[in-house]
């Protein structure tokens, strides 16, 4: 395959670097409390565990479900009003779950959570691809999926040494990134104003509906986030089946800090040798492949390499699945189309979770243990073969911009 030119120097802005910055707090904020939820309130406090997962998951959902529409609303008014809201509304949130001694009030700061997120997630995309040039978006929205990763390594850490002082503190803490987010993009985020398309209420999301090349690509990626999902279900249930309920930490910890060092230096790689579209069906291969894989593994120590090489294929689908997404919207409608995106991570999520655990006891119940991980490579195939159809009607150069360039 011929080399594509060396892409032009990046040297982020200030804008750039304070979104960069947003993404590492609010994840690191994020998995600094969540994880000790049901830590708190389930094994200190004798709450049911169906309650703690009802409350969790319905975060989730209201969250997932506002985000189609928050990408929409940055249409009409500009990204940074609404990232802004949501870093407040979920200030409000975190601080609430300190606070919190009963299901309703508990459910209530968990809700309000939920909803800021669902403002800030798709409108943070959309302003990333408004103050990042096109043939740097791959690498800006890799600096930003690092950053993430880093704080998803983090927050857990500071949340087991904030826990030893009370859940109250920890939460607060949490709570505290967000107001720290809410001031650094108030000082260096620009207010992009509104495209001219983006006048009518809910028409920019009527109008990726309507745009078939983006809704199979929409729809199709449902699939890579049903087997994205099962780090958190299948694979973790296979660690621990392995070597202890102790196997999550290594698990995670090695995920996470893969996409840390090489996210970028991989990235960077690929999008000087591959086109993009290339490079996102056989990062989706790889995923597949990799759980596949981890069904053949008897040792924690394999299901580890098979664990590194899933976390290599997930380390090129977010950047370049985020950079299409902007390269196929039409200008003023970009909110609107990270929005109705988000259809598929909702989607994918929940059924991954659903299919993850259902697949592992029926394995088990039939006694074929293979049967979940050939599954979910079988998925794997068949959302590369669906994304290299969905994406068929791209042209050659517009899908290879972000590379040549």
């Amino acid at each position: 395959m011929t080399a594509l030119p060396a892409p032009a120097p990046f040297r982020p802005a200030p804008a750039q670097l304070g979104l960069i910055a947003v993404t590492f707090l609010m994840w690191g904020g994020f998995f600094l409390v969540i994880p000790l939820i049901t830590v708190h309130f389930v094994g200190e406090l004798g709450w049911a565990a169906a309650s703690v997962g009802l409350v969790l998951g319905v975060r989730q959902l209201v969250q997932q479900g506002l985000t189609v529409f928050g990408g929409a609303w940055a249409d009409r008014v500009g990204p940074k009003p609404l990232i802004l809201s949501g870093c407040l509304i979920r200030t409000l949130g975190f601080a609430g779950m300190a606070f919190a001694d009963s299901f309703a009030g508990l459910l209530a700061a968990s809700l309000l959570a939920g909803v800021g997120g669902g403002f800030f997630d798709a409108p943070k995309s959309a302003a990333i691809t408004a103050v990042t040039r096109p043939e740097h978006r791959t690498r800006m929205f890799s600096l930003v999926s690092v950053a993430g990763n880093l704080g998803m390594v983090t927050g857990p850490l500071i949340g087991a040494a904030l826990v030893t002082v009370g859940f109250r503190t920890a939460a607060l803490a949490s709570a505290s990134t967000y107001v720290v987010a809410f001031a650094l993009l108030a000082a260096t985020l620009p207010h992009t104003r509104p495209g001219v398309a983006s006048g009518r209420g809910l028409a920019g999301l009527w109008a990726a509906a309507r745009d078939r090349r983006f809704r199979r690509f929409t729809l199709v990626l449902i699939g890579y986030f049903l087997l994205s999902t099962q780090i958190n279900v299948a694979v973790t249930l296979k660690a621990i089946s392995l070597a202890g309920p102790g196997a999550t930490g290594p698990l995670y910890g090695l995920s996470a800090g893969l996409a840390v060092l090489l996210q970028y230096p991989l990235l960077r790689f690929t999008e000087r040798r591959v086109r993009t579209r290339v490079a996102l069906v056989a990062a989706v291969l790889t995923v597949g492949l990799s759980l596949g894989l981890m069904g053949l593994a008897v040792t924690f120590g394999q299901l580890l390499a098979c664990v590194a090489l899933y976390s290599l294929g997930t380390m090129i689908v977010y950047p370049t699945q985020q950079t299409l997404t902007a390269r196929l919207a039409p200008p003023g409608v970009t909110g609107s189309y990270f929005g109705f995106s988000a259809i598929s991570l909702g989607v994918g999520g929940a059924l991954g979770n659903v299919l993850g655990g259902s697949l592992t006891d029926m394995g088990t119940r039939l006694g074929l243990p293979l049967l979940p991980w050939l599954t979910l490579m079988a998925v794997g195939g068949v959302t590369a073969l669906g994304l290299r159809w969905a994406l068929q009607e791209v042209p050659g150069r517009e899908v290879a911009e972000g590379a040549r360039t």
